[in-house]
């Protein structure tokens, strides 16, 4: 999902219907990849935990995206945040 909703962000240029369409279509397989995932997955996770999984494989996702795709650094208060993120998931999936 990431290179559909931020992909465009490099093209500039490109009329904002094609963007649209290609983002859809880019959406659209990941959607195919998604759904069966998240249907077998919750015989093992709850929703939220399924959500927060894919929540950090987004930010991951999105961190080299970022820097490598659109030529974006990344400071400290990036970190700081992505630390909080993963200081929420982990109190998401620790067994009270």
């Amino acid at each position: 999902m990431t290179f559909a909703w931020y992909g465009h962000l490099r093209y500039k240029e490109n009329a904002i219907w094609k963007l649209v369409l290609i983002s859809w279509g880019i959406a659209f397989f990941e959607y195919c990849f998604m759904i069966p995932a998240n249907h077998f997955g919750h015989s093992r996770f709850s929703g939220f935990e399924l959500k927060m999984i894919q929540e950090v494989i987004t930010l991951l996702v999105f961190t080299f995206f970022s820097i490598y795709f659109l030529n974006e650094g990344l400071r400290w208060n990036h970190f700081v945040g992505i630390l909080f993120l993963f200081a929420a998931i982990g109190m998401v999936f620790y067994k009270w």
